[in-house]
Protein backbone atom coordinates (compact mmCIF):
# COMPACT_ATOMS: atom_id res chain seq x y z
CA UNK A 1 0.00 0.00 0.00
CA UNK A 2 1.28 3.21 -0.79
CA UNK A 3 2.13 5.81 2.25
CA UNK A 4 0.07 9.20 1.37
CA UNK A 5 1.81 12.31 1.76
CA UNK A 6 1.28 13.82 5.42
CA UNK A 7 0.42 17.21 3.41
CA UNK A 8 -2.21 15.96 0.92
CA UNK A 9 -3.57 13.21 3.26
CA UNK A 10 -7.28 14.97 3.56
CA UNK A 11 -7.47 15.47 0.43
CA UNK A 12 -7.74 12.07 -0.50
CA UNK A 13 -9.00 11.29 3.24
CA UNK A 14 -12.08 8.74 3.94
CA UNK A 15 -13.85 12.06 4.51
CA UNK A 16 -12.61 13.91 1.28
CA UNK A 17 -13.29 11.00 -0.87
CA UNK A 18 -16.95 10.83 0.62
CA UNK A 19 -17.84 14.15 -0.11
CA UNK A 20 -16.37 14.06 -3.45
CA UNK A 21 -18.66 11.08 -4.15
CA UNK A 22 -21.81 12.62 -2.64
CA UNK A 23 -21.15 16.09 -4.66
CA UNK A 24 -20.75 14.03 -8.16
CA UNK A 25 -23.77 11.98 -7.67
CA UNK A 26 -26.03 15.61 -6.39
CA UNK A 27 -24.37 18.04 -8.55
CA UNK A 28 -24.08 15.56 -11.99
CA UNK A 29 -28.28 15.07 -12.16
CA UNK A 30 -28.79 18.46 -10.90
CA UNK A 31 -26.79 20.09 -13.64
CA UNK A 32 -28.61 17.73 -16.37
CA UNK A 33 -32.03 18.48 -14.74
CA UNK A 34 -31.06 22.31 -15.24
CA UNK A 35 -29.73 22.50 -18.49
CA UNK A 36 -32.63 19.80 -19.84
CA UNK A 37 -35.57 21.31 -18.31
CA UNK A 38 -36.64 17.12 -17.40
CA UNK A 39 -36.72 14.66 -15.61
CA UNK A 40 -37.94 12.53 -18.83
CA UNK A 41 -34.46 12.92 -20.20
CA UNK A 42 -33.97 9.28 -19.57
CA UNK A 43 -30.56 9.25 -21.56
CA UNK A 44 -29.27 11.61 -18.57
CA UNK A 45 -30.01 9.21 -16.13
CA UNK A 46 -28.37 6.19 -17.79
CA UNK A 47 -25.53 8.17 -18.42
CA UNK A 48 -24.69 9.32 -14.91
CA UNK A 49 -24.98 5.57 -13.80
CA UNK A 50 -22.77 4.80 -16.53
CA UNK A 51 -20.19 7.40 -14.71
CA UNK A 52 -20.99 7.95 -11.30
CA UNK A 53 -21.23 3.64 -10.80
CA UNK A 54 -17.44 2.85 -11.30
CA UNK A 55 -16.04 6.18 -10.30
CA UNK A 56 -17.44 5.56 -6.75
CA UNK A 57 -15.71 2.11 -6.75
CA UNK A 58 -12.56 3.52 -8.69
CA UNK A 59 -12.37 6.55 -5.40
CA UNK A 60 -12.90 4.14 -3.09
CA UNK A 61 -10.59 1.75 -3.74
CA UNK A 62 -7.76 4.46 -4.48
CA UNK A 63 -8.39 5.78 -1.26
CA UNK A 64 -8.28 2.99 0.75
CA UNK A 65 -5.04 2.02 -1.64
CA UNK A 66 -3.41 5.58 -2.65
CA UNK A 67 -4.83 8.48 -0.92
CA UNK A 68 -1.99 10.47 -2.74
CA UNK A 69 -3.40 10.07 -6.38
CA UNK A 70 -6.59 11.42 -5.81
CA UNK A 71 -4.95 14.33 -4.44
CA UNK A 72 -2.74 15.12 -7.50
CA UNK A 73 -6.02 14.18 -9.33
CA UNK A 74 -7.78 16.61 -7.41
CA UNK A 75 -4.74 19.57 -8.07
CA UNK A 76 -6.04 22.10 -10.70
CA UNK A 77 -3.14 24.68 -11.11
CA UNK A 78 -1.21 24.09 -14.24
CA UNK A 79 2.58 25.16 -14.05
CA UNK A 80 3.29 25.36 -17.95
CA UNK A 81 1.94 28.82 -19.13
CA UNK A 82 1.26 26.48 -22.79
CA UNK A 83 -0.85 24.02 -20.83
CA UNK A 84 -2.82 27.09 -19.23
CA UNK A 85 -3.14 28.53 -22.40
CA UNK A 86 -4.82 25.16 -23.83
CA UNK A 87 -7.21 25.16 -21.13
CA UNK A 88 -8.30 28.55 -21.34
CA UNK A 89 -9.33 27.45 -25.28
CA UNK A 90 -10.58 23.76 -24.31
CA UNK A 91 -13.23 24.98 -21.37
CA UNK A 92 -15.49 26.62 -23.55
CA UNK A 93 -15.58 23.83 -25.75
CA UNK A 94 -16.19 21.15 -22.73
CA UNK A 95 -19.05 23.52 -21.69
CA UNK A 96 -20.74 24.00 -24.70
CA UNK A 97 -20.86 20.02 -25.37
CA UNK A 98 -22.41 19.74 -21.65
CA UNK A 99 -24.75 22.29 -22.13
CA UNK A 100 -25.89 22.00 -25.48
CA UNK A 101 -27.51 18.40 -25.08
CA UNK A 102 -29.97 19.75 -22.86
CA UNK A 103 -31.08 22.71 -24.96
CA UNK A 104 -31.10 19.93 -27.56
CA UNK A 105 -33.56 17.92 -25.36
CA UNK A 106 -36.09 21.21 -24.92
CA UNK A 107 -36.03 22.13 -28.08
CA UNK A 108 -35.96 18.81 -29.67
CA UNK A 109 -33.34 20.05 -32.56
CA UNK A 110 -32.14 16.64 -32.77
CA UNK A 111 -33.05 12.84 -32.28
CA UNK A 112 -30.40 10.18 -32.87
CA UNK A 113 -31.82 6.97 -32.95
CA UNK A 114 -31.88 4.79 -29.92
CA UNK A 115 -29.45 2.01 -31.59
CA UNK A 116 -26.85 5.08 -31.79
CA UNK A 117 -27.07 6.64 -28.21
CA UNK A 118 -26.80 3.15 -26.72
CA UNK A 119 -23.99 2.33 -28.76
CA UNK A 120 -22.27 5.93 -27.60
CA UNK A 121 -23.08 4.90 -23.76
CA UNK A 122 -20.89 1.71 -24.65
CA UNK A 123 -18.30 3.57 -25.88
CA UNK A 124 -18.62 6.58 -22.95
CA UNK A 125 -18.27 3.34 -20.53
CA UNK A 126 -15.40 1.62 -22.46
CA UNK A 127 -13.64 5.30 -22.72
CA UNK A 128 -14.08 5.21 -18.77
CA UNK A 129 -13.23 1.86 -17.80
CA UNK A 130 -9.82 2.48 -20.17
CA UNK A 131 -9.01 5.88 -17.77
CA UNK A 132 -9.51 3.63 -15.21
CA UNK A 133 -7.11 1.36 -15.98
CA UNK A 134 -4.70 3.66 -17.13
CA UNK A 135 -5.40 5.15 -13.42
CA UNK A 136 -4.39 1.74 -11.83
CA UNK A 137 -1.47 1.06 -14.22
CA UNK A 138 0.25 4.73 -13.35
CA UNK A 139 0.01 6.26 -9.74
CA UNK A 140 1.38 9.29 -11.76
CA UNK A 141 -1.60 10.22 -13.97
CA UNK A 142 -2.11 13.34 -12.28
CA UNK A 143 -4.60 15.96 -14.00
CA UNK A 144 -2.00 18.78 -14.24
CA UNK A 145 1.36 18.25 -16.77
CA UNK A 146 4.20 18.24 -14.62
CA UNK A 147 6.61 15.61 -13.31
CA UNK A 148 6.65 14.70 -9.56
CA UNK A 149 9.34 13.23 -7.31
CA UNK A 150 9.88 9.68 -7.58
CA UNK A 151 8.32 9.64 -10.46
CA UNK A 152 9.60 6.98 -13.26
CA UNK A 153 8.65 6.00 -16.80
CA UNK A 154 5.60 3.57 -16.70
CA UNK A 155 5.65 1.54 -19.84
CA UNK A 156 3.44 -1.87 -19.12
CA UNK A 157 -0.21 -2.34 -19.85
CA UNK A 158 -1.46 0.41 -21.68
CA UNK A 159 1.75 2.34 -21.87
CA UNK A 160 3.09 -0.05 -23.89
CA UNK A 161 0.25 0.28 -26.67
CA UNK A 162 0.29 3.64 -27.10
CA UNK A 163 2.11 6.61 -24.88
CA UNK A 164 -1.32 8.70 -23.83
CA UNK A 165 -4.04 5.88 -23.00
CA UNK A 166 -5.77 8.31 -20.75
CA UNK A 167 -6.01 10.59 -23.51
CA UNK A 168 -7.38 7.94 -25.71
CA UNK A 169 -10.22 7.17 -23.22
CA UNK A 170 -10.90 10.53 -22.85
CA UNK A 171 -11.23 11.68 -26.22
CA UNK A 172 -13.71 8.40 -26.58
CA UNK A 173 -15.74 9.59 -24.05
CA UNK A 174 -15.99 13.57 -24.71
CA UNK A 175 -16.67 12.19 -28.12
CA UNK A 176 -19.67 9.79 -27.46
CA UNK A 177 -20.93 12.03 -24.75
CA UNK A 178 -23.31 14.38 -27.09
CA UNK A 179 -24.67 11.32 -28.77
CA UNK A 180 -24.83 9.66 -25.41
CA UNK A 181 -27.43 12.11 -24.15
CA UNK A 182 -29.07 12.57 -27.14
CA UNK A 183 -27.83 15.23 -29.00
CA UNK A 184 -26.27 15.59 -32.57
CA UNK A 185 -25.23 19.00 -32.32
CA UNK A 186 -23.60 19.08 -29.31
CA UNK A 187 -20.61 16.72 -31.92
CA UNK A 188 -19.66 20.22 -32.84
CA UNK A 189 -18.51 21.21 -29.74
CA UNK A 190 -17.22 17.96 -28.72
CA UNK A 191 -14.89 17.73 -32.03
CA UNK A 192 -12.99 20.64 -30.81
CA UNK A 193 -11.48 18.66 -28.38
CA UNK A 194 -9.29 16.95 -30.82
CA UNK A 195 -7.08 19.24 -31.64
CA UNK A 196 -6.70 20.53 -27.87
CA UNK A 197 -5.47 17.03 -26.94
CA UNK A 198 -3.14 17.26 -29.71
CA UNK A 199 -1.99 20.73 -28.50
CA UNK A 200 -1.83 19.45 -25.02
CA UNK A 201 0.03 16.07 -25.53
CA UNK A 202 2.61 18.00 -28.07
CA UNK A 203 3.45 20.25 -24.61
CA UNK A 204 3.26 17.39 -22.30
CA UNK A 205 5.62 15.37 -24.26
CA UNK A 206 8.12 18.28 -24.58
CA UNK A 207 7.91 18.06 -20.76
CA UNK A 208 8.56 14.60 -19.87
CA UNK A 209 10.92 14.82 -22.27
CA UNK A 210 12.95 17.53 -20.51
CA UNK A 211 11.74 16.72 -17.17
CA UNK A 212 11.78 12.74 -16.80
CA UNK A 213 15.02 10.78 -17.07
CA UNK A 214 14.01 7.42 -19.64
CA UNK A 215 11.20 8.96 -21.22
CA UNK A 216 12.86 10.04 -24.43
CA UNK A 217 13.79 6.44 -25.13
CA UNK A 218 10.56 5.03 -23.80
CA UNK A 219 8.99 7.56 -26.81
CA UNK A 220 11.79 5.58 -29.26
CA UNK A 221 10.41 2.07 -28.05
CA UNK A 222 6.38 3.01 -28.14
CA UNK A 223 6.10 4.59 -31.58
CA UNK A 224 2.50 6.21 -31.50
CA UNK A 225 0.74 8.94 -29.07
CA UNK A 226 -2.92 7.86 -28.97
CA UNK A 227 -4.67 5.74 -31.64
CA UNK A 228 -1.84 2.55 -33.11
CA UNK A 229 -0.77 2.92 -36.47
CA UNK A 230 -2.05 6.23 -36.97
CA UNK A 231 -0.47 8.86 -34.47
Amino acid sequence: MAQADPKIESTGSAKGVAIKIIAAWVLLPLFFLATGGSFAWWETWVYCLILLGPMTAFLVYMARNDPDFIARRTKLHEKEPAQRRILVWGYPSMIAALVIPGLDHRFGWSDPPTAAVVAAMAIVLGGYLTVVRVFLENRWAGRTVEVFAEQKVISTGPYGIVRHPMYTGTIALYLATPVALGSWWALIPALTFIPIFVLRIRNEENVLVRDLPGYAEYRQRVRHRLVPFVW
